[in-house]
């Protein structure tokens, strides 16, 4: 067990996400789908898009640049496809909602597609997919973000980390679920290894001048300033294939903006041109199709399951223990925090703390 760190119930830390929530003005209902949506990454074992996000909503609230009632509005509609406008309120309720409607929509009609407009960080990209998987369709979820990534041959942050989701069933207790930034890293990952005093591992980032930098405290500080940037999947040029992370990422920045008539790259900031805080206007894209408009649902898992167990059963590697297919390490992620609890470090702690005491949570019993 790491040193400071204390192992907190599930239900106990949804609970007091939840209360944060409420406390801050957003409306019971969507109270639960965001502590859900926050709860659900820990769960997976992606701490980076868990509790460790819960101060930076709660400040973004304060701030007035994040709405706690959200406002979801579908500007433009088809039998197959939607565009919503989430007028700046809480990217958890938008993304939820919106792929619910696009599953809406391929239930009847085999796909359903919806371009979201003026949102904000909705947490893991994956959690979307796999609302669609659990109701036997393949889900996919797209988001961009703030500017923190530098295109090839470039030192400048322009891009987001815009992760694609992509889930779908299968046949064995957990479904296929990919669910990846376009970079090689995202700033979460990095803002946990400053709260535990690590330092970044030298080709995830790039400095103004070029260099390779490990100092994560300068890092997380001069990202936002354009002093340092993430380098997309294969890294700084095109060697170990870093063109091929760039490209997808401009997909998904063309997939979360120009459908929408959304905002992109460094209009998605947070800050106007004086430096002062805005809304992100971040945008979404999620699809949602029906596999029984393909196939039988029980032959497509079939399949699906097959295919993950055939790759499971290749030769390894000298050394390795085993082969994962995406999904697997959350489930056995998934099955140790309900045994175990979440693991909250001491920074976190600190946070929620403060949390507790601001907004007089009584009724949750925080064991810290």
């Amino acid at each position: 067990m790491n040193e400071g760190v204390v192992y907190v119930p599930v239900e106990t830390l949804r609970e007091f996400m939840y209360q944060v929530f409420v406390k801050s003005g957003v409306p019971p209902e969507d109270a639960e789908i965001c502590a859900d949506v926050l709860i659900t990454s820990d769960i997976r074992g992606i701490p980076s898009h868990g509790v460790n996000r819960l101060k930076m909503y709660y400040d973004r609230i304060k701030q007035g640049i994040l709405s706690p009632t959200t406002r979801f509005e579908v500007v433009k509609e088809t039998p197959t496809t939607a565009v919503v406008d989430g007028h700046h309120g809480m990217g958890h309720v938008i993304g939820y909602k919106s792929m619910k409607l696009a599953m809406r929509k391929a239930k009847e009609y085999g796909m359903g597609a919806v371009a979201v407009r003026n949102s904000s960080h909705y947490g893991i990209a994956g959690y979307y997919a796999l609302m669609a998987a659990k109701e036997g369709m393949i889900g996919l979820s797209f988001t961009n973000a703030r500017p923190s990534v530098a295109p090839t041959f470039s030192v400048e942050p322009m891009l987001g980390t815009n992760p694609i989701a992509f889930a779908c069933p299968t046949d064995e207790e957990f479904p296929f679920c990919f669910d990846a930034a376009t970079s090689i890293t995202q700033r979460g990952k990095i803002e946990v290894l400053a709260r535990l005093g690590k330092p970044t591992p030298k080709g995830w980032v790039i400095s103004r001048k070029g260099e390779l930098a490990t100092d994560t405290e300068a890092i997380l500080k001069g990202i936002p300033k354009g002093e340092y940037a993430l380098l997309p999947l294969g890294g700084a040029g095109e060697e170990m294939g870093g063109h091929k992370g760039y490209g997808l990422s401009v997909m998904i920045e063309i997939l979360c903006a120009a459908l929408q008539n959304g905002a992109f790259l460094k209009d998605l900031s947070g800050f106007d041109e004086a430096g002062n805080p805005r809304p992100h206007q971040l945008g979404h894209f999620f699809m949602a199709i029906d596999i029984e408009h393909f196939v039988p649902l029980e032959d497509f898992k079939r399949t699906a399951g097959a295919i993950l167990r055939a790759l499971r059963a290749a030769e390894k590697a000298p050394g390795a223990e085993r082969i994962y297919t995406a999904g697997e390490k959350a489930y056995l992620a998934t099955k140790r925090a309900y045994e175990q609890g979440i693991p909250v470090n001491e920074s976190v702690q600190r946070d929620l703390k403060v949390l507790r005491d601001e907004l007089g949570i009584t009724d949750v019993e925080l064991p810290f």
